[in-house]
């Protein structure tokens, strides 16, 4: 009997502090009391009601007790909605203390929307308070004259409360100051000016109104180095030279080509025309045979034309040409068929 009352007493004291553990835990008691010395009314209902809706008490707790003793005026209410919305609760109270100090305008509702956007709220109080310097990339740019400037540029922004929700970020800024020096740079007369007032950049860019739309204001652009590049302008006239030396040439070929094919033609032509000539001088044998037939032409006068023919061959001999040679190839043939 005293076996079962002591195993029946430890089980009711193992129950109980079971029970005692579920209820520090749905009631924290320790945050209660802590909210109640920080002149921070929580209720333990309310306690409780953030138990089950998965919220963690100590945070929201936490926070609101942080944004009292800072002399922020918000509730429950307000930074359990938020944390449920996936905020982040104390980053929003540090940065609406940071700002309250700061004499900077920024309500818990543009806080929260700022958190929620996915920007970090309280670094964005931070830059306002101690403005960020940003570096550009080297701009590559070519003045009027031809040559190729190389600058890099310190770009001194603040961070603009007023839009942050909607406003473009840092790449926004870089590429329109690096495009603002672009311009800048093209517009001078040559690379001497710039590189003797690089001033003249800064002041061109800042009066384009860059940051318009933006996450930030540009407090200043300083050019931090400007180096001397390629010489583009002599390069683009070697590389238009070489072109047109190219097309020059291609069109000297194009001409050499033709005169090759018009010399081959009329080769074909002569060809053509010394084939008429013969085949005209092979009629001769026949027209003479025909004379013969006819009677119009005599024996005398055959031989008085042959003479003339053997006459004129000799001549030319002498004269080391050989006109001469088809003629006498057709007298022979003429020979010949006289003889038959």
């Amino acid at each position: 009997m005293e076996i079962t009352d002591s195993a029946f007493i430890l089980f009711a004291a193992f129950a109980g502090l079971i029970l005692l553990f579920i209820f520090l835990y749905f009631v924290p008691v320790n945050l209660w009391i802590t909210a109640i010395f920080a002149n921070v009314r929580v209720s333990i209902g309310e306690l409780i009601g953030m138990r089950i809706r998965k919220v963690p008490p100590s945070v929201i707790v936490n926070s609101l007790i942080t944004a009292t003793k800072a002399g922020l005026d918000l509730t429950t209410n307000e930074l359990e909605t938020h944390y449920l919305a996936g905020g982040n609760v104390p980053n929003v109270i540090r940065a609406l203390i940071s700002a309250d100090k700061a004499n900077i305008k920024l309500s818990f509702k543009q806080a929260t929307a700022i958190d929620l956007a996915g920007r970090d709220v309280f670094e964005a109080v931070q830059i306002s308070v101690n403005p960020k310097v940003i570096n550009t990339p080297n701009v590559a740019a070519v003045a009027a004259d031809g040559i190729q400037l190389i600058a890099k540029a310190r770009v001194t922004v603040r961070a603009n409360i007023a839009q942050l929700v909607g406003g473009a970020g840092e790449d926004t800024i870089l590429a329109r100051v690096g495009e603002g020096i672009v311009t800048s740079i093209g517009s001078a007369q040559n690379h001497k000016s710039v590189l003797e007032n690089p001033d003249k950049i800064s002041k061109l860019v800042l009066e384009r109104g860059l940051d318009a739309g933006t996450a930030f204001e540009i407090l200043s652009i300083d050019i931090a180095d400007i180096d001397v590049g390629t010489n583009i302008g002599a390069k683009l006239q070697i590389d238009q030279a070489s072109a047109d030396l190219k097309v020059a040439e291609a069109k000297a070929e194009e001409r050499r080509a033709m005169a090759v094919a018009l010399e081959q033609e009329m080769k074909a032509k002569a060809v053509e025309m010394r084939a008429k000539v013969i085949e005209a001088e092979a009629e001769v044998p026949k027209a003479i045979s025909d004379a013969f037939r006819a009677g119009k032409l005599g024996v005398m006068d055959y031989y008085r034309m042959e003479n003339i023919k053997s006459d004129t061959d000799m001549r030319s001999s002498i004269a080391g040409t050989d006109t001469g040679s088809s003629s006498t190839e057709s007298g022979k043939s003429t020979k010949g068929g006289e003889k038959k």
